[in-house]
């Protein structure tokens, strides 16, 4: 008996996700609890398993498409229903006549049938505005044709061709969190200079002895745990505003996040419980974190709940930035690029320094410049004479 999977609530009021990759193909035996297909929704990458065993008789979605929670998902052929009766056969349910809503997407072969591919409100609108489809150039997948498509085909043709790209997944969560943190939070910035020249020393005799523990020491885990041991000093930092800004609430962990260029776009993942942690730790969760961000495998706990970030935008080459505050954190540094710089010692004589450039965005509704100023000078004193930083180790 052929019955359709149903893709299950994967919760938090996600409707949507982007399939990913399929675990099986059509044909193929599977068993009950085996993985079927990776799923992004705009948090986080989703296993997900099936309910039944039996043999894969159709796949109703493409890698790239997607899929509609309790809607079907893909279709196999069992035996018998867990309960031991004969499976009803779950319908397709009719599609809904409006745009907010695709039908599950023909397959890729569609794109080279003579008929055009196009949901049927797309269809009607056509056929009032006295289009035929054929002559329509999809902008979707495939060459879906959308509703933009039929109303630009009476427009009159620019030369540049556009091209449209939905926003997605991670890229869609982050221009919404974006949005609401620049329009709801008065930003102000800060500027401070760092000579990481006696760091950069420490850096270089602590680097083969991680090296050989299979663990790459950059500068970050400093800047990390130095971040922590000043927040213990200015809490006001590590705290968070509640929704209507009418209370503060101090964070007693320090979950220090961190920006993470990707494939899939800006992910801030953060490590947990900074202020127990050694470099050694912090180097090397700060390693797996960057290895699974790139893969696009990082889970919910991993990117919730941090109370500060960083981000390193000198890795690109930049030196002073503008960052926009993670809410309902405070406060977020972006690190600009080291240089090699001229600078006068004690003595007025002229050395060559590594410099940094540290840009704070704050949050004016909690902090005031001079709050900011004193923290980042307590911050500062520790990246300048790491020697100061020990005695304050865990």
């Amino acid at each position: 008996m052929k019955i359709d999977f149903i893709l299950p609530d994967i919760g938090e009021g996600i409707v949507e996700c982007e399939l990913v990759e399929w675990r099986v193909q059509e044909g193929d035996a599977i068993t009950e609890d085996q993985p079927v297909a990776d799923v992004m929704t705009d948090k986080a990458l989703v296993e997900i398993t099936s309910m039944y065993t039996g043999v894969i008789s159709k796949l109703h979605y493409q890698q790239g498409d997607i899929a509609k929670v309790h809607q079907p998902l893909f279709e196999i052929e069992v035996e018998s229903d867990p309960s031991g009766e004969s499976p009803t056969p779950v319908e397709m349910p009719q599609e809904t006549p409006t745009d907010a809503v695709q039908p599950p997407p023909e397959p890729q072969t569609a794109a080279l049938c003579s008929k055009p591919v196009a949901s049927p409100a797309v269809r009607r609108l056509a056929r009032e505005m006295q289009i035929n489809l054929t002559d329509v150039k999809g902008s979707g997948k495939n060459g879906r044709i959308y509703k933009e498509d039929v109303q630009a085909h009476l427009k009159p043709q620019v030369t540049a061709q556009q091209t449209r790209e939905p926003i997605r997944g991670i890229k869609a969560l982050m221009a919404k969190q974006m949005q609401a943190s620049a329009s709801s939070i008065p930003h102000f910035t800060y500027v401070e200079e760092i000579d990481v020249t006696e760091l950069e020393k420490v850096r270089a005799a602590l680097k083969p002895g991680l090296e050989a523990q299979g663990i790459r020491l950059s500068l970050m885990p400093f800047f990390i745990k130095s971040l922590s041991l000043t927040l213990t000093h200015y809490p006001l930092l590590n705290s968070q505003v509640n929704e209507d800004c009418t209370e503060i609430i101090y964070q007693s962990d320090h979950n220090i996040g961190f920006a993470a260029d990707t494939p899939a776009g800006l992910l801030v993942p953060n490590i947990k419980r900074v202020q127990d942690l050694s470099l050694y730790e912090i180097a090397r969760q700060l390693a797996e974190l960057v290895d699974a961000a790139r893969q696009g495998k990082l889970t919910n706990p991993q990117m919730k709940g941090g109370t500060i970030t960083l981000s390193n935008i000198g890795v690109l080459g930049g030196t002073v930035a503008t960052p926009i505050i993670n809410a309902p954190e405070v406060a977020i540094a972006a690190l600009g690029k080291i240089q090699t710089l001229p600078r006068f010692n004690e003595q007025g004589e002229v050395e060559a320094r590594k410099i940094i450039q540290v840009s704070w965005s704050g949050d004016h509704r909690v902090l005031d410049g001079a709050t900011m100023a004193r923290f980042c000078n307590h911050w500062k004193s520790y990246l300048e004479d790491p020697v100061s930083m020990l005695a304050h180790l865990r």
